[in-house]
């Protein structure tokens, strides 16, 4: 076997999952050893459950998911060494021709292997075989046969962890969304045109043990079927503060294309005021249908709610974004702005994002503000609006709302007043 094949199974960068690395395995069995069917069984108390299987077109009997009587089966006795691993002629074997798996399976010779984890315990077995009965099945196909199912017992392994773990990742996210766990934080944003405050980006804060970031929060939860339920919780969280804000400021809030397309966004703002409301679509999210979205937007727009692109700068599909959902306002990303007044690409590539959005009448908005001198320089550019650390960190909402009476300086000399 070439230590090609063996680097691709273990690559972590590879994206073929667990089970198609463990189904390759399988095929490789099967047919190197001239088998009908080779499968990876588990052990379930009194049953024995087919796991992974590879079969030829001809073979209907196996079939994934399916379960047996785990003392009627091949796999338990060779477990529990009744029987050899290489059975050559099962119908004729004092063993196994009164074992009921050998007709209903078809079963004429055979090769199993268990496979014992490594703490001992016997998960299951690796197994493989043909309708006819085989004497040249020998050691040498038995060595190849453990070799391969020593690799498939890692890839189980691995598969058993990273399973409790989304376990425990998903029983988290659940006691968040049940008990409403999700605090809300607001990052001031101000305009550069009046020097006040225009509004507050909603940032989702998990303080739980151990801590997790937000991304990681909701990158979870999109992977086990919660990215709705947590999103949704996080506008509904954002929103309910709208009212406690002064009328003239908006709330931005970011959700995922499939929530505006499967229609919870719309229903998460019934009763709110889209006028106050700015949706943010980041430039990493991939958009596949355009139409399908502006359809799903449109009633949303017609009630004022305007379109922020995130993080643009930072890459090309922003542009895209933009001109196909007719953004409102662009936000330049802070791989863009942080050292703006240093580093001349950047001002450059600045600059000219700039003018293509005053070209379509659209809103320039800069984060990641952390210096007098960054500040400047975007005035400079005459970008619209801004936000970041030198002008307000997230903060709680009764914090948040102290900056509604601050006013931000042109000065060199402080940043508000």
């Amino acid at each position: 076997m070439s230590q090609l094949f063996i680097d691709h199974i273990f690559d972590p960068n590879d994206d073929a999952s667990i089970s198609s690395k463990l189904s390759n395995l399988l095929a490789l069995v099967r047919k190197h050893l001239g088998m009908e069917v080779a499968f990876i069984s588990e052990f379930r108390r009194d049953e024995l459950v087919f796991k992974i299987v590879d079969k030829d077109a001809t073979n209907n009997t196996v079939k994934v998911g399916t379960a047996s009587p785990i003392e009627e089966t091949y796999c338990k006795k060779i477990a529990d060494n009744k029987l050899k691993p290489i059975t050559h002629d099962a119908k004729n074997n004092p063993i196994t021709k009164v074992m009921p798996a050998t007709e209903a399976l078809n079963i004429g010779s055979y090769l199993g292997v268990p496979i014992t984890l490594s703490g001992g315990e016997v998960y299951g077995s690796f197994c493989c075989y043909k309708s006819h009965a085989d004497n040249s099945l020998n050691d040498r196909d038995l060595a190849f046969l453990k070799l391969i199912s020593e690799i498939a017992t890692e890839l189980i392994e691995k598969r058993i962890k990273f399973e409790l773990l989304h376990k425990d990742a998903k029983a988290a996210i659940e006691h968040v969304i049940n008990s409403n766990k999700i605090e809300m934080y607001f990052q001031s944003i101000f305009s550069l045109t009046t020097n006040k405050l225009s509004g507050f980006e909603s940032l989702s804060r998990f303080f739980t043990e151990p801590y997790k970031t937000p991304d990681v929060w909701f990158n979870d939860a999109t992977q086990l079927g919660l990215g709705e339920s947590l999103e949704m919780l996080a506008i509904r969280s954002a929103i309910e503060y709208i009212d406690k804000f002064d009328e003239a400021c908006y709330i931005s809030i970011n959700t995922s294309p499939e929530h505006i397309l499967s229609g919870a966004l719309a229903k998460m703002v019934e009763q709110v005021d889209c006028k106050r409301i700015v949706l943010e679509v980041t430039e990493h999210t991939q958009i596949i249908d355009y139409n399908a979205v502006r359809e799903a937007l449109k009633p949303l727009r017609d009630r004022g709610m305007r379109l922020a692109i995130d993080d643009a700068g930072a890459g090309f599909s922003s542009f895209q974004h933009i001109l196909e959902l007719e953004a409102d306002i662009i936000k330049l990303d802070i791989s863009l702005t942080q050292n703006i007044n240093k580093e001349r690409s950047k001002y450059l590539l600045a600059k000219a994002l700039c003018g293509f959005a005053k070209a379509i009448n659209c809103i320039i908005l800069a984060e990641g503000i952390e210096t007098q001198e960054e500040l400047d320089t975007l005035r400079k550019l005459g970008v619209d609006k801004v936000q970041g650390y030198l002008i307000g960190r997230p903060a709680p909402f009764s914090e948040a709302i102290k900056y509604q009476t601050s006013t931000l300086s042109s000065s060199k000399e402080n940043k508000l007043k």
